[in-house]
């Protein structure tokens, strides 16, 4: 099992010399995914930071758009 595993090592780290060009267009996809990645976590974790204060017995935080559905009604 050890031989396989340098050997995989080996050869998924040893690279050729690469001529290649990135342009800016590139580096601004790049950088793009990298802020999109952080807002889907941001969004991910919130979504479960509620479920599990929730599961724990503290209230749900209540939308704003619940609290404008609520004197729409009484009006």
């Amino acid at each position: 099992m050890k031989p396989i595993l340098i050997i995989s090592f080996l050869v998924l780290t040893y690279s050729h010399q690469a001529a290649a060009y990135l342009d800016p267009g590139t580096g601004s996809m790049i950088l793009q995914g990298v802020i999109a990645g952080i807002a889907v976590a941001g969004f991910t974790i919130k979504n479960y930071w509620y479920r599990i204060r929730a599961w724990f017995g503290k209230e749900a935080p209540t939308s704003l758009l619940d609290d404008d559905d609520d004197t729409q009604e009484s009006e």
